[in-house]
């Protein structure tokens, strides 16, 4: 007996857009890793170099690559199989958010504007003359600033911070802990001391944005630190004043972009990567890991290391360096070898 949640693989094909190869009417049940995946169950390869676990696995049905061989399972293949996962697991687990209402436990300001099938749990403080869209849910411990507007069909997960003026998109996901709006970073020289400058701009996340655990993303000194469409943040990620990051951009944990830096359209910049201020990345680029960024890049670069330089470079450097201590042991013998020589070189020509 069919399950409710069950689907056929030709549903599911046709969900991801993708060529069955087999039984049409395979019945799945859910989706798993190609090691754990049992009978009924639905899973996928994304790599060739996990080809071979194929003959092991006790999946129904496989999600593939488009060239891959056929095999005596069922198969959907696809462009892009990782998407494709991404989307039927998607269908099994839809997001699921239970409806709170408005709790008691909250504290509002006036003029206020909460939108319709909006959920606000207990103990969220929202200030004066702020906007919250249609059927946001806002959870516990959140701090939300005078005039601070939020989209439609935003998710605020627990304590969060979104400071005074501050403006969310619509269908933006900020997770626990991040703050939004923190003074920049600013101080002027003062004899031995330092005197704070205002930070009097704002921080705009456009739509469709998801931002990390522990973010902190900083308000600008003046105008806005603009978070464009589609920007995905992981967890551990600062953003300094005045930043511009362009649309469908990936920042990986831990990277830290410095003040009034503009970041292009669909870049990745991966784990730990320092970018310092005032400088450009174009579009597309690719920031290696553990990378520093120390001036413009060019769109369409892929760079790493510290100062950033071409990848390709970077890694004939980086096979060199546990060579470092031979190779400075023998130019040290080296130099030795050729004083020795121009001394005797020397000596022979005094001799004549």
């Amino acid at each position: 007996m069919k399950n409710p949640n069950s689907k056929t693989l030709r549903e599911l094909a046709s969900l991801v857009k993708g060529e069955i190869v087999g039984k049409e009417d395979t019945v799945i049940n859910g989706v798993a890793p190609i090691e754990e995946a049992k009978e009924g169950e639905i899973t996928f390869i994304a790599n060739p170099k996990y080809w071979k676990k194929v003959s092991q696995t006790k999946a129904s049905a496989i999600i593939v690559p488009l060239d891959a061989p056929s095999i005596d399972k069922p198969l959907i293949k696809t462009e892009n199989p990782y998407l494709a996962y991404a989307k039927i697991v998607t269908s099994f687990h839809p997001p699921y958010q239970k409806p709170w209402g408005i709790d008691k436990n909250i504290i509002k300001g006036r003029q206020t504007s909460i939108g319709k099938d909006v959920s606000i749990y207990p103990f969220v403080f929202i200030g004066d003359k702020v906007s919250i869209g249609d059927r946001t849910i806002i959870y516990p411990f959140c701090f939300i600033g005078d005039e601070v507007s939020i989209g439609e069909d935003t998710l605020v997960y627990s304590n969060v911070t979104i400071r005074e003026r501050c403006k969310i998109g619509k269908r933006v996901i900020i997770h626990s802990g991040t703050v939004i709006g923190s003074d920049g970073f600013g101080f002027a020289k003062d004899g031995t001391s330092y005197f704070k400058i205002p930070q009097v701009g704002i921080v705009e996340i456009e739509d469709d944005v998801e931002i990390g655990a522990n973010n902190t993303i900083d308000r600008a000194a003046l105008g806005k630190t603009l978070i464009k469409r589609g920007v995905k943040t992981d967890n551990l990620v600062h953003i300094a004043h005045n930043v511009v990051v362009g649309e469908d951009t990936l920042l990986i944990a831990q990277v830290g972009i410095s003040g009034s830096t503009k970041i292009g359209n669909r870049v990745i910049l991966a784990g730990q990567v320092g970018v310092v201020g005032h400088v450009t990345i174009g579009d597309d680029v690719v920031v290696g890991a553990q990378s520093g960024v120390t001036g413009n890049v060019a769109s369409g670069q892929v760079v790493s290391g510290y100062p950033h330089m071409p990848h390709r470079d970077w890694l004939k450097a980086s096979r060199n360096f546990p060579k470092l201590p031979e190779m400075r042991k023998k130019m040290i013998e080296l130099e030795k070898r050729i004083h020795e020589l121009e001394k005797e070189i020397k000596y022979l020509k005094e001799a004549k």
